[in-house]
């Protein structure tokens, strides 16, 4: 029941508190971006959603308009991408507020596994044997607080694999507070190719 039901319900209704009481956060960071660099606030990519749909996930936009659509780990340089307010956002995760709007939407989860980039096809294709397409995608999950950007491709998929198979309130409520800590330490984040 959890699974199917509750979980949309529990996470629409915490999306909606949280936009309420962020609301200024949203409209200061979304100024600073605009005062500090060319382009738009808010950034749209292409994601891999449930049963492997794709939709638009919203970002704070943190690089330079001419970034390569690729994921920032796989960037030579990620520095000569990422915008001076961009470096801040990025790693306090605040970059990835606007995502409060897809889980009202629907097109993701508080709690699973991140959703893909449309051209990530070996993720994509690892995930397959897990049944994490299957799954709506989340803002945070067991691959982000278990090495995120340092982990393969297979051994994030069989993390994420491994949250499908249990998927539960207490699992869901235990992530949710272990990716505070893994945020204020930065585990696992990766800018560019080393």
């Amino acid at each position: 029941m959890y699974k199917n039901f509750l979980k949309r319900i529990i996470d629409f209704i915490i999306a909606i508190i949280i936009a309420c009481a962020f609301s200024w956060l949203f409209l200061l960071i979304y100024i600073l971006i605009k005062i500090t660099s060319k382009g738009p606030a808010i950034f749209k990519q292409q994601r891999v959603g449930l049963n492997k749909e794709l939709f638009s996930i919203y970002k704070f936009r943190t690089m330079k308009m001419d970034t390569p659509d690729v994921p920032t780990h796989l960037l030579r340089d990620p520095n000569v991408y990422i915008t001076r307010i961009g470096k801040i956002l990025r790693k306090t995760s605040l970059d990835e507020l606007p995502q409060i709007f897809n889980i009202i939407k629907g097109d993701m989860a508080i709690i699973g596994p991140r959703p893909a980039l449309w051209n990530q096809y070996d993720l994509i294709n690892e995930r397959e044997k897990y049944q994490v397409n299957s799954v709506r995608p989340g803002l945070t999950g067991l691959a982000q607080i278990s090495g995120r950007d340092e982990l393969s491709i297979i051994d994030k998929s069989k993390l994420d694999g491994e949250y499908v198979r249990r998927i539960s309130m207490a699992d869901d409520i235990s992530l949710f507070f272990r990716t505070f800590l893994s945020v204020l330490k930065a585990d696992g984040v990766k800018e560019g190719r080393k």
